[in-house]
C-alpha cells in the first residue's frame, strides 16, 4: 500500500495506517530527515498517550505510557551490531506485547519474528511523503 501524502496531513495518515497494522512492531525505513519521528509522533498521540515524544538518537529507547499498554520508540541510528542491541536487552523488548516502533532496524533484523510492519518512508518535496506500508 502507499500513501502519498502532505507533511500537514500526517494525523490523517497515521489513522488510516491503524486500520491496516497486521502488528504493535513497526519498522520505520527513511533517510535521515524524511519524516520517521514526526510520524512517530502523530501515531503516539493517536494511540492516546500524551507524553511527549522526542527522537531516542542518544538514549536509544524511550517509552510512552497508554492507558492500558506501552510505547517502546527506538532509534538505533548509532547501533553498530547486533550485539550491541543485546547489551541492552533488545530481545526483552522485542518479546513484550507492547507497541514497539524502530527506526533504523537494519542490524536487528536477524532476531525479529515475522509479526512486524514496514513503513517505507520517501522524500517528494519539502512538503510531501511517499509512505510504503508492508505487511
Amino acid at each position: 500500500m502507499e500513501i502519498n501524502y502532505q507533511l500537514a496531513d500526517v494525523d490523517a495518515v497515521v489513522k488510516e495506517l491503524l486500520k491496516h497494522l497486521k502488528s504493535k512492531t513497526i519498522l520505520f525505513y527513511g533517510d535521515m530527515g524524511v519524516g520517521k519521528t514526526t510520524f512517530i509522533k502523530g501515531l503516539v498521540k493517536e494511540l492516546g498517550s500524551t507524553d511527549e515524544v522526542s527522537s531516542p538518537t542518544f538514549s536509544i529507547v524511550n517509552e510512552y505510557e497508554l492507558k492500558n499498554d506501552k510505547i517502546f520508540h527506538f532509534d538505533l541510528y548509532r547501533i553498530k551490531s547486533l550485539e550491541e542491541a543485546y547489551n541492552f536487552g533488545i530481545e526483552d523488548y522485542l518479546d513484550s506485547d507492547h507497541w514497539v516502533l524502530i527506526e533504523w532496524p537494519e542490524h536487528i533484523i536477524p532476531i525479529l519474528n515475522n509479526h512486524f510492519d514496514i513503513l517505507n518512508f520517501e522524500l517528494n518535496s519539502e512538503t510531501s511523503r511517499k509512505l510504503t506500508i508492508k505487511n
